[in-house]
C-alpha cells in the first residue's frame, strides 16, 4: 500500500498485528492482487445503527474509480446505518457520493491537514523529510512548570470533559467512544494545580494522535505542545506510528505541528459522515 495515500489503514493494521483491540477486521476486493481494502468493526460491533464512531470504516483504493462496486456491497459497507468512512485519499470522494446518493442518503464531507511525526515520517517516507524547513529550537516554548502542571495518563472518568471540547464530540455515543479509547490505548495529559487534567491528547483505533485540547482558563501557555511532546516521546519508543490531523482554521494548533517538527503531508485527512434518508 502506497504511504502516505494508504496511511488510516496502515495505521489500523498496525494495531489490528498488536492484538486487534477494537476487534476490527479488513476485507479485500481480490487476494492476492487486490485494488481496494476496507477495515471496519465485525458485525456484532455494529448493533447501534445511529452510532456513526462505531460505525467506521477505514479505505484505501489504488484505482478508486475501479472501487464503486465492491465499496457498495452491503455485505461490506452498511449503507443503511449512520456511519462515518476516514481516509487520506480525496480521491475516494466522488465514489462516496455516488453510493450515498444511490442509497438515498446524505453526505458531510470534512478535509483537514494530515501530518506525520518527524520519528514516523524518516522510517515510512524519508523522502518527505527535509529538516531545513523545520524551525530551530529558539522557536520552542519555555520549558514546562512542572511544580505547577505534572504529567499523568487520563481515567475514563476523564471522557466527559474530553467529549466537552472534542471537536466531533458533545454526544453520549462519542463520549462512550472516547471511553473505550483511554481504556483501550495510552493517554496522556497534563494536572492542573487542582488535580484534574487540563490538557490532554488521546489515540484511536486507527493510530491516529487526537482529540487533542486544553481547558480554556489555562489556553496561551503552550500546554498542548507539552503534552503532545510527552505523548510523541513515550509512543515514539514503543513503535508506534504516528500522524495526526489539524483543521484548516485551527492556527494555534498548526503552530503547534510546526514546533512539533510534525512532516506536512501531501494529501488531506478525509472524514465522509454518511446518513441515510
Amino acid at each position: 500500500m502506497a504511504l502516505p495515500e494508504s496511511l488510516k489503514v496502515y495505521g489500523t493494521v498496525f494495531h489490528m498485528n498488536q492484538g486487534n483491540p477494537f476487534k476490527l477486521k479488513a476485507l479485500v476486493d481480490s487476494w492476492p492482487d487486490f485494488n481496494t481494502v476496507v477495515i471496519r468493526p465485525q458485525e456484532q460491533e455494529m448493533t447501534d445503527d445511529l452510532d456513526h464512531y462505531t460505525n467506521t470504516y477505514l479505505i484505501y483504493s489504488k484505482d478508486p474509480d475501479q472501487s464503486q462496486e465492491f465499496l457498495g456491497s452491503p455485505a461490506v459497507i452498511n449503507w443503511k446505518q449512520h456511519l462515518q468512512i476516514q481516509s487520506s485519499q480525496s480521491s475516494l470522494h466522488q465514489v462516496i457520493e455516488n453510493l450515498v446518493s444511490i442509497n438515498r442518503g446524505q453526505v458531510k464531507h470534512t478535509q483537514c491537514n494530515l501530518y506525520m511525526t518527524m520519528d514516523t515520517a524518516e522510517k515510512l517516507i524519508p523522502l518527505l523529510v527535509d529538516t531545513k524547513n523545520f524551525s530551530s529550537s529558539a522557536n520552542k516554548p519555555k520549558s514546562l512548570n512542572q511544580e505547577m502542571f505534572k504529567r499523568s495518563s487520563l481515567d475514563v472518568a476523564h471522557a466527559a470533559l474530553v467529549n466537552q471540547l472534542w471537536y466531533f464530540g458533545g454526544t453520549e455515543r462519542s463520549r462512550r467512544f472516547i471511553e473505550r479509547c483511554i481504556r483501550t490505548f495510552p493517554s496522556f495529559c497534563l494536572l492542573g494545580p487542582e488535580g484534574t487534567p487540563v490538557s490532554w491528547s488521546l489515540m484511536d483505533h486507527t493510530g491516529e494522535l487526537r482529540m487533542g485540547a486544553t481547558v480554556p482558563e489555562y489556553r496561551g501557555q503552550a500546554l498542548i505542545y507539552h503534552t503532545a511532546l510527552y505523548q510523541i516521546q513515550t509512543l515514539s519508543k514503543r513503535g508506534f506510528p504516528l500522524y495526526g490531523h489539524v483543521d484548516r482554521a485551527n492556527y494555534t494548533m498548526q503552530k503547534s505541528s510546526i514546533k512539533l517538527h510534525y512532516v506536512p503531508m501531501p494529501c488531506e485527512w478525509n472524514q465522509w459522515n454518511c446518513v441515510p434518508v
